[in-house]
């Protein structure tokens, strides 16, 4: 057996002599590692690893699951391995703790056979840690192998004291984002969807794309959306092909994000020469549906992104459209003091804990915390008095968050309506999203703010409530 004090190995580097670890996992090992070191986002990285590789169609997959799966399901899987190591994980080397999860993904959740799942979780130790770190996987993983899954589920939950509790440790969530969730839920009278959420929030979600409005139509052999107008999924291929082949004008993008930007654009009809903002426009996907939007209706949009980085990518993101749109790089918090009533629809898609894409972004929830909750509510509430002091009388604003946490949600908009008395008025959201999808949602709550939810509208968990600056109002 090993710990932090018997490193002895290679750290990430080429296989030892005699090891031949198969690619797929190597790639998935190189990912979990640089998620865990350098708090790389899986999504981002693992394209590159696989095209670096070079790996088929079928490792290519292998390698997604892999990732994807061991990075949901990694508290749940800590528990396995505390138990079958006689340790907790806090003692166990890392790099080799990587390999330990990926090996009990394979065990206990795909059908991987029990040797093929040992052994090749041993090569990949023998890259990563000494001999004795080796026959330490091996016998940690032939341990796990010797029960049954359901066994190691009601082994894991034995002393758990709260129902909140048992949920996150099955569903491999931390027990402060189920009680956010469970919340959430209440507050719409939906409490008994949370384990249906949850599993959701642990299954792959499809691969959704749109096509910008008047400058793209989708693939002949598409799938339209339920409900986004320009939204549809393909029936197979790679997507990105599909976006460098339209350049951008097809593109990758969340059926809820796309209906976020579409509440905006289409609350009320567009009058030319309409000025429009993007305060927070990173990476640039809701940007380039709005300046599409607005290019279609006469209008014209300013988009912001604070860091140098996002803001490349949202040019990049907007070069799809054939219009001039200026990239500001400013605080968002202070545009409203530096561009006062000087535009007539906002986004604002705040900063948030990023709850409501658990399933794209698994590792998130491994890195957020209460702290994090309290820390973006106070960003967020000054970036929206920054954007109801740049909005003009009679402007519309959205305001977006990718989390359902409340106080994130109705707890900051309720903050801005009792800072602005009276200058502010909210908009039946429900209304407008309902005209703007071609089904019916199924939204519960006030209808002044809807919450999209992955479980009940195969969308990420955004929050939108649509504002108006009323007309003689002053901020």
């Amino acid at each position: 057996m090993t710990d932090r004090n018997s490193r002895g190995g290679r750290r990430g580097g080429a296989p030892a002599a005699g090891t031949r670890a198969q690619p797929a996992r190597r790639v998935a090992l190189d990912v979990l590692t640089a998620v865990r070191e350098s708090d790389a986002y899986a999504n981002l990285l693992l394209p590159g690893r696989i095209a670096q590789a070079g790996l088929s169609p079928a490792d290519a997959g292998l390698a997604t699951e892999l990732t994807y799966g061991t990075l949901r399901m990694q508290g749940y899987y800590d528990r396995v391995i505390a138990r079958a190591a006689g340790r907790s994980v806090d003692m166990i080397d890392p790099p080799l703790l990587d390999v330990l999860r990926l090996g009990a993904h394979q065990l206990l959740s795909m059908r991987v056979p029990a040797h093929a799942a040992v052994n090749e979780s041993v090569a990949l130790a023998r890259t990563v840690g000494s001999r004795s770190g080796t026959g330490f996987v091996n016998g940690v993983l032939r341990e796990i192998g010797r029960h049954a899954e359901e066994e190691w589920r009601l082994r894991v939950v034995e002393r758990v004291r709260s129902e909140d509790e048992r949920l996150a440790v099955l569903a491999s969530h931390p027990v402060w984002i189920v009680r956010a969730l469970r919340r959430a839920l209440e507050a719409e009278g939906r409490e008994a969807e949370l384990e249906q959420l949850l599993d959701e929030d642990n299954a792959a979600p499809r691969v959704n794309l749109v096509a910008l409005p008047g400058l793209a139509d989708a693939p002949a052999d598409s799938t339209p959306d339920r409900f986004s107008p320009p939204g549809f999924t393909t029936g197979g291929g790679d997507p990105l092909r599909l976006v460098e082949e339209s350049g951008g004008r097809l593109r990758v993008q969340d059926e809820g994000s796309q209906l976020a930007a579409l509440a905006l654009s289409r609350a009320t009809p567009v009058q030319p020469g309409e000025r429009w903002l993007d305060l927070c426009a990173g990476p640039g996907g809701k940007a380039a549906l709005l300046a599409a939007e607005a290019l279609a209706g006469g209008a014209s949009l300013v988009a912001n992104e604070l860091v140098p980085a996002r803001a490349d990518l949202v040019r990049r993101a907007l070069s799809a459209v054939p219009m001039d749109v200026p990239v500001w790089e400013k605080d968002g918090t202070l545009v409203g003091r530096e561009e006062p009533e000087a535009f007539d629809r906002i986004l604002l898609d705040a900063p948030c804990t990023g709850l409501g894409a658990l399933r794209r972004r698994p590792e998130a929830r491994w890195r957020k915390t209460p702290r994090d909750v309290a820390e973006l509510t106070a960003l967020q509430s000054r970036l929206l008095d920054s954007a109801f002091a740049a909005l003009r009388p009679g402007g519309t604003l959205a305001y977006v968050t990718c989390s359902p946490h409340l106080a994130e949600t109705r707890g900051v908009v309720t903050g801005a309506l009792d800072r602005h008395d009276g200058a502010i008025e909210q908009l039946d959201t429900a209304a407008v999203l309902q005209d703007v999808a071609m089904q019916r949602l199924d939204l519960a709550g006030a209808p002044e703010t809807v919450q999209l939810w992955p479980h009940r509208h195969g969308t990420d968990a955004m929050f939108i409530a649509l504002l108006r600056k009323r007309d003689g109002g002053r901020l």
